[in-house]
Formats: structure tokens, C-alpha cells, sequence
């Protein structure tokens, strides 16, 4: 799973990327710090308790493990997590970020970085725009101090600017195909359409998404081979809200300047949330973290000074960490982490499936407790489960089994969250 972290320059991408990945990135007060995209992996918790709770609970009860004690430093979690982390049942997920430089009004025509820009975003799931609500930066992302630009701008220009992007690659050979669908009829245009598209990510359905969107709302007397640019360009934009479904990271919130709730109500009435934060906050936090002075989870507001932090921290440090904390305390949403979990799990309806090989032990080859927990989109059949831990499964599935009952599923059983199945395949 991929998600874009985008906006006009200077916004604090490269720094809410940092926050969230803890990897190193360039980081300064003016435009196109960032050239080429950044690509790093940051983890959310799962919406509920890691299915090693269960698995403790079996084993406690038939006598083969002993119950979690108070210094356990994993507070009861027995599984053995391939990737991510597993704390009291709080099982981290990973979620691949994609910090591209900045977009610039005119983008779609060559401006800035020009089309390399968008091209980044190709197999994004998802974006996340990170807004200056602060005020401070115009358009181009230039520092001015105060009076810059505001959200509803910074994010009607990044709707405009993906929707011409993605109008100018359907227009691309239109007046041909439009010729040819007179003769072969309109399913030439739709494959045209998703021939253009399939590039940059586009199925079927969102191609079929904007057709229908343009039939339905815009009624055109004729077929799409008489289609002109209004229309195109109204199912452009269909596509777009299928294919990139965006939410807001409202950024540099502890200056905030003016924040009206038009941009909050046009990005909801779309399916997608705006959250306030600091980045350069939630990064702080992260990297005290990181040097061992404080205790923290990645999303919370709240910290502990760890023993290192009581010795080496002075008075102003501790009294800094504690405004931070404070301060994104008196937000909603749970910072960037909050945002990126709303995203996953409601914006793009991800689930998460425990593939193992035991259904009994519940365990892998190895013998290690449920060491996968895999985000796969609601309605995922237990046979598509199998393609996503390997093709060679997929493409020899057998059957499945429902590990939590011992039943046998097949092919086509539609998996829920939480799911443990064990996957039966031809070798």
C-alpha cells in the first residue's frame, strides 16, 4: 500500500514524511527542498487487538503458557511479527509514504517540476495533502511572513492541477479513437481510455466511474465519440476522486492564522478528513524518542521521561517537550498517525487477514506465532488472500481454513477483519 504525502512547496511534507518514517530527509524554508521523491515506510496500529490475545488465551487455558507478568516489557503479546512490532496486543502495520516535491500552480503545462510531479503519485492508493494553515508561505510556497494563501486555494490548485494531468493523457490521441469508435462502436473509447490510464494506475472500475459520472449528471445527447473537453474533463475528474481519494493534514496548526470550514466540508463531502497538527511537533517528539529520553508511541500526544531523559534533559528541554505535548493535545484526530489510520482503514476500507501455515498452532513453517498481519481491501476472498502472500499460492489454491472455527473455506469466501486462515495449495 502506497500513500502520497503532496502540496504546493514549503508545506512540511519532507518534515511530516521525517516524523512519520524517522528517516533522514532534507528539510528547509523554501521551495523544492524536495526533487526527487522520497519512498519510506512508517506503521500504524490496527484498529483492533492483534490476534495473538486470542492465541494467549487458548494456550493459557490448556496449560502451555503462563499467564503475562507485570514486567513482561511485550504486556502479554506472543506473536512474532515478520515486520512492524507487537506491544499489549497493539499490533504495528507497515504503510509505504511517498513524499514528492512540491506542486506549483501550472504544473500539468510544465511548471516546477512539471509532470514528473504527478507521475510520482502513479500506484498511489491514496493521498494526503499537507496544507499551511499558518499563512505564512503564497501560492508557490514562498515565505511571506503572513497573508499567504489560503487552505480551500492550496487545495482547489492540487484538485485542478491532478485533474488537468489526468485530462491531458485521455485527450492524448482522442480525435483518433473518437474516428474509430464511429465505425467499431463505443468500446473503443473505454479502451483508449484505460489504455491511456493503466499507466499511472487506473482499472476498469475507475474508468467505468467516470463514464458513469458523465452519463448520469451530464446527460450529452450522444455517445462519447462525440464527447468535447467538458465532458472529458468532468470524467477526468471522476477518476481522480476514485483513484486518488485525498484527506488533509491541516499543518503549522500552533500558528494558525485563518482557518475557515469550507475546505473542511469540501474535503469530508468527498470522503476525506482534515486533521490538524505540527509536524515539526510530532518530529520532535520522534526524535527524543529516538535518542532514548522519552517513552512514546507513535501517534500518541502524551510521553515518559525514560531514565536517560530524568539525567541528561535540562529544565528548558523537558518544559519544550511538555508545550509540544500540550499542544498537540489540544487537537483531535491524533496528528499525522491518526490521519494515515483514518485513510487505511475508512477511507480505502483496508482490513487485516493473519495468514499461517498451522491452523492449529496458529503458527508459520518456522514455528513462529502469526508472524504476518496483511492489509487487504474489504471483500477479499480467501483465494485473493493467498495471491497476496505469494502467486505461486494464488495460482495453486486448494482450499482454506478459518482457523479461529477449524472450518474449511473455499475459494470464494469473503474474509473479515481479524481473519487467521491457513492457506492448502497445489505444490
Amino acid at each position: 500500500m502506497r500513500i502520497g504525502l503532496v502540496g504546493k512547496p514549503n508545506v512540511g511534507k519532507s518534515t511530516a514524511f521525517s516524523a512519520l518514517t524517522q528517516m533522514p530527509v532534507d528539510i528547509a524554508n523554501y521551495p523544492f527542498t524536495t526533487i526527487d521523491p522520497n519512498v519510506g515506510v512508517t506503521w500504524i496500529p490496527l484498529q483492533e487487538r492483534c490476534a495473538c490475545y486470542i492465541l494467549r488465551e487458548r494456550r493459557e487455558s490448556s496449560g502451555r503458557l503462563e499467564s503475562s507478568t507485570v514486567d513482561d516489557p511485550r504486556r502479554g503479546s506472543i506473536c512474532s511479527p515478520n515486520s512492524g512490532s507487537c506491544i499489549g496486543f497493539n499490533r504495528m502495520v507497515p504503510v509505504t509514504l511517498v513524499d514528492v516535491a512540491g506542486l506549483v500552480p501550472g504544473a500539468h503545462e510544465g511548471r516546477g517540476r512539471g509532470n514528473q510531479f504527478l507521475s510520482d503519485l502513479s500506484r498511489c492508493d491514496a493521498l494526503i495533502q499537507v496544507v499551511d494553515v499558518s499563512g505564512s508561505t503564497d501560492l508557490e510556497g514562498n515565505p511571506v511572513g503572513s497573508g499567504g494563501s489560503q487552505p480551500i486555494e492550496e487545495h482547489r490548485f492540487l484538485i485542478g492541477e491532478l485533474d488537468s494531468w489526468i485530462l491531458g493523457i485521455v485527450e492524448n490521441g482522442w480525435d483518433r479513437v473518437s474516428r474509430k469508435a464511429q465505425a467499431e462502436g463505443a468500446g473503443a473509447i473505454r479502451e483508449h481510455v484505460l489504455e491511456r490510464l493503466t499507466g499511472i494506475g487506473a482499472t476498469e472500475n475507475h474508468v467505468s466511474a467516470g463514464f458513469s459520472l458523465v452519463e448520469k449528471e451530464m446527460q450529452p445527447s450522444k455517445g462519447p465519440e462525440s464527447w468535447g473537453r467538458e465532458e472529458l474533463r468532468a470524467m477526468s475528474s471522476a477518476i481522480r476522486k476514485t483513484m486518488f481519494p485525498i484527506s488533509v493534514a491541516a499543518n503549522k496548526a500552533d500558528n494558525l492564522e485563518e482557518f475557515g470550514s469550507e475546505l473542511q466540508a469540501e474535503v469530508e463531502s468527498n470522503g476525506g478528513r482534515v486533521v490538524f497538527t505540527s509536524a515539526e511537533a510530532e518530529l520532535a517528539l520522534r526524535r527524543a524518542s529516538a535518542s532514548g529520553m522519552i517513552s512514546y508511541q507513535l501517534g500518541d500526544s502524551e510521553f515518559e521521561l525514560t531514565a536517560d531523559g530524568e539525567e541528561k534533559l535540562s529544565e528548558k528541554q523537558r518544559a519544550a517537550l511538555s508545550s509540544i505535548s500540550s499542544t498537540l493535545s489540544s487537537w483531535d484526530g491524533g496528528g499525522l498517525v491518526g490521519l494515515l489510520s483514518e485513510v487505511v482503514f475508512e477511507q480505502l476500507s483496508r482490513i487485516v487477514a493473519y495468514p499461517v501455515q498451522d491452523e492449529t498452532h496458529w503458527v508459520d513453517g518456522d514455528g513462529k506465532p502469526l508472524p504476518d498481519a496483511i492489509l487487504i481491501q474489504m471483500g477479499t476472498t480467501a483465494k485473493g488472500l493467498a495471491f497476496e502472500v505469494h502467486s505461486d499460492l494464488g495460482e495453486g489454491f486448494v482450499r482454506a481454513i478459518d482457523a479461529r472455527s477449524g472450518r474449511v473455506i473455499g475459494a470464494e469466501h469473503e474474509l473479515v477483519d481479524g481473519d487467521v486462515v491457513s492457506i492448502q495449495a497445489k505444490t
